[in-house]
Order: C-alpha cells, then sequence, then structure tokens
C-alpha cells in the first residue's frame, strides 16, 4: 500500500472495483472522510474506511471513526418497531392511540402505526417557533405532536415526516416496552450483534466523531421545494454544527441523530437481508423481517413531487436499473449516507462520510452500484 494512501480495511478480490472507486473518491476530494461496507449471506466482503474527520486533514479518518448519520436513524427506527410487531406486541394496523391515549386528540383517532412508519400520518412537521431545546426534551416533543392537527387524512398521501417520524415512532415503542428507543436498540439489537451505532452518544466516544462539512450539490436538485417542504426543512435541527454538541449528543432524535459508521450499519441491517438471524443470533423471524418489503404507498410525494415507493419503514427499490431484483428496500441520511438490503442476494451494502453533498446520494449509488455489478459477476 502506497504510504499517501490512507485508504484501510479490505475487499475481497472480486470487489477490487469498488475499492478503487473508492479510494479514487478519497483522493479526488468527493469524499473528504468516509466509510463503506458490504456482506452477503452475513458474511463481510468489504469493509474500507479511509480520508479525514475534520476539514483541516488533522484526524484520520480510523476504522472506529462514527459520524452522526441523519435520518439514516430512521432504518434503525423502524427495525426496532419490526421487532415488536413481530414479538405479536406492535400490531401496525392498530390506532397509534391504542398504545398512545394522547395521541388520539385533535381528529388523530384513526391514524394507523403503519402510517407512522411509511410517512403518511399527515405530521411531516412542528408547528412554528419549535426551538432546539424543545427537541431535546423528549416528552415536551412528544406532547406537541400528540396535540397536533394531521395535515392530511392518514394513509392518503406521502410527505416525508423529517424529524417527527423518530418521536412518533419512539413514543410507541416506549408506551409498550417502558424504555426510550435508544434504550430498546441498544439492549435488542445492537448490543446483542455487537454493531457500533448510538442514538444517544456517550461523552466518552466524542473524540471518534467526524466533523460534517457541508459542500454545494454538484448535480442539480430535480425538484423544488413547495411552501410545505421549506417549512419541514426549515426545521430547527437543520443545522450541522448542533451534531457538535453535547447537548445534541445526550438526547435522542431518533429520526435525525444517530452515530455509526458503514460497518455498523451493514451489520443491523444484514439482520433483515438474512431472515432475522446474524451469527447465531435471532432478532427476527424471516416472516418479522419481509414486513418492511410491504408497499404503503406509491406515487407523487406531497413535498416535492416526485414519485416515491414506500414500505414499512423503508424505501421501495423494485425493479430499479441500478440494483435490480423484486426486494430491495433502502434508506439514506442527509448528506449523503446510504443502506442497500436485498432480502433475495441476502445482501447488504453501507455508505457512510463526512461530506455532506445536498442532493441526491450519488457517491452511495455509485459504490452500490460497483458492488451490485461485481456481486453478479462471482
Amino acid at each position: 500500500m502506497d504510504d499517501n494512501d490512507n485508504t484501510r480495511g479490505f475487499a475481497l478480490a472480486e470487489f477490487a472495483s469498488v475499492r478503487s472507486l473508492f479510494e479514487a473518491n478519497v483522493a479526488n476530494g468527493l469524499d473528504l472522510g468516509a466509510s463503506f461496507s458490504a456482506s452477503v449471506e452475513g458474511q463481510t466482503v468489504i469493509d474500507l474506511w479511509g480520508g479525514w474527520a475534520d476539514a483541516q486533514r488533522t484526524r484520520p479518518w480510523n476504522e472506529d471513526t462514527i459520524v452522526n448519520l441523519y435520518s439514516m436513524a430512521k432504518t434503525m427506527t423502524a427495525l426496532c418497531a419490526l421487532v415488536l410487531i413481530d414479538r405479536g406486541e406492535l400490531d401496525p394496523d392498530a390506532p397509534v392511540a391504542r398504545y398512545w391515549p394522547e395521541f388520539a386528540a385533535n381528529g388523530k383517532s384513526k391514524i394507523k402505526v403503519r402510517h407512522l412508519l411509511s410517512h403518511t400520518a399527515g405530521l411531516p412537521s412542528w408547528p412554528a417557533g419549535m426551538q432546539m431545546a424543545d427537541l431535546y426534551d423528549w416528552n415536551k416533543a412528544t406532547g406537541i405532536l400528540a396535540q397536533q392537527m394531521p395535515l392530511w387524512a392518514a394513509g392518503t398521501a406521502w410527505g416525508y415526516h423529517a424529524n417527527t417520524q423518530g418521536f412518533l415512532v419512539g413514543e410507541v415503542v416506549r408506551r409498550i416496552t417502558g424504555r426510550t428507543l435508544g434504550t430498546f436498540f441498544r439492549e435488542e439489537i445492537s448490543t446483542p450483534l455487537g454493531a457500533d451505532f448510538h442514538f444517544s452518544l456517550p461523552e466518552s466516544e466524542d473524540a471518534r466523531v467526524a466533523d460534517l462539512v457541508v459542500a454545494e450539490s454538484r448535480r442539480p436538485m430535480a425538484f423544488e421545494f413547495n411552501e410545505l417542504a421549506l417549512r419541514i426543512f426549515t426545521d430547527p435541527a437543520t443545522d450541522p454544527a448542533l451534531t457538535k454538541t453535547r447537548a445534541w449528543r445526550n438526547a435522542e432524535m431518533p429520526a435525525i441523530s444517530g452515530f455509526g459508521n458503514a460497518r455498523a450499519i451493514t451489520r443491523v441491517h444484514s439482520v433483515l437481508a438474512n431472515g432475522g438471524v446474524l451469527d447465531g443470533k435471532r432478532i427476527l423471524s424471516e416472516k418479522g423481517c419481509r414486513r418492511a418489503l410491504e408497499l404503503e404507498f406509491a406515487g407523487a410525494e406531497i413535498l416535492t413531487g416526485t414519485q416515491t415507493r414506500h414500505g414499512l419503514g423503508f424505501y421501495l427499490l423494485a425493479g430499479h436499473h441500478v440494483v435490480p431484483g423484486p426486494n430491495i428496500v433502502y434508506g439514506g441520511g442527509r448528506g449523503g449516507s446510504l443502506v442497500v438490503i436485498d432480502f433475495d442476494a441476502r445482501a447488504v451494502c453501507s455508505y457512510a462520510m463526512n461530506r455532506m453533498i445536498l442532493g441526491p446520494h450519488m457517491r452511495g449509488m455509485a459504490l452500490t452500484t460497483a458492488f451490485w455489478s461485481a456481486l453478479a459477476g462471482r
């Protein structure tokens, strides 16, 4: 390995093209620091990391570097709900108010759990004047959501619940289990799997966190934000500088605040790809895993008018030319992080980075395309 090459890790020989692309992204500055990981049938076939953890390039991105992954936390949150559904403790067709009685206020008595998981509940934004201090206060944030009036009839439209979804699903989990979503995830999923993903990050881990650096998109946006979208994306939590603060890292905001790397993302989602079992540890049944494939909404989403297909907590990617196949789901986070899960190939690949490019997830998708092309040629 060249002394100037700070990409580390491994890729099996048949995935050399993925490593070459990853190295090029770091070398040419498309990525500042990043990680990419993939597994097939529960076995890691790629685990790469490299670049820098800060804009000044004084801290290398190391094997254990983690970063705030924004909406990648949503797939972890969804997995918690799927575990409870699989255990029979949560019914996706039940009204949310069965578990959270206060939620029925202001016309929400018929909103179902599946509406929360699929962004069709009509509660995509906070009321005017919401402050970051309010989001750091779980009881206050969920209390506000319980009193809100939905913006559309549940199930009739899809609008990205960018920040609210984590509180909505998380409060249902808390009402059922008596544990916060972060605690449930740690005790039932991440600790059994040995996955380095955290909803609330202890101060002792701060030195491992890469700084987020915002860059302008190199591609034009494919849509224009309408008034509702602008309202949602002027959420008080949108400033990446907040992720450096102890207040952010202490809080549980499980739609936008989750710390990890590609290895952790792949490990967690390998449970779904492998019938609920990883390294002999069963987290879900096969049937419970495949609930993620249930189509909840297909059509133009209300915020931007772009077409979307969404399942029970995950986007559906069936038949996409990049990753062909009928049983594929994916998720991503603001700035570019991405996970793609193929239930038939029992394969997962994940990408995490600290250089945020606002727009399409092209870096992660290019790596994903290279991975799946190599996988098809094995």
